[in-house]
């Protein structure tokens, strides 16, 4: 796969019964097929536990959602310590250019979740804003936060 602007893990692949690549996702404890888009999520939730200190326990992915009546899923989440939701994720392949429908997407994920951070990555370049609701303002931060400083 694709070298990501992310340290080097390691993860556990094999090849499915048909040949396809696979991937062993920690968090669901299975192997998924391994897509470019899967690849960017599992190095990205990786940087987030070993160097950013997220509980894996407080990562879920392929959670679904209602928006505008239609069933949605988004890509992650993460959670506080409270069990609520804090950071918002989404993951494109690397070859997929972020671009304004993308945060878009997460906008309108978000309208329902109502988290602080929003999270937008192709492993590639990497975009994280904190949502301040009561002055209806949006921050781009330099940096993902570590998540003994989310707020």
């Amino acid at each position: 796969m694709e070298k990501l602007n992310l340290p080097d893990f390691e993860f556990k692949i094999n090849k499915s019964s048909s040949g396809k690549l696979q991937i062993f996702d920690e968090l669901r404890k299975k192997y998924v097929a391994l897509t470019p888009e899967e690849w960017v999520r599992q190095n990205f939730i990786k940087f987030l536990v070993e160097h950013r200190n997220f509980p894996k326990s407080l990562i879920a992915v392929e959670k679904g959602l209602t928006v505008n009546k239609q069933n949605k899923r988004f890509d992650a989440v993460a959670y506080n310590n409270l069990s609520q939701p804090v950071m918002l994720m989404e993951f494109k392949a690397p070859g997929v250019k972020i671009s304004q429908k993308v945060f878009e997407q997460i906008a309108n994920y978000n309208r329902i979740l109502k988290v602080k951070y929003l999270v937008v990555s192709n492993g590639i370049k990497h975009y994280c804003c904190k949502i301040n609701f009561n002055d209806n303002e949006i921050e781009f931060l330099n940096n993902i936060p570590y998540f003994e400083n989310l707020t």
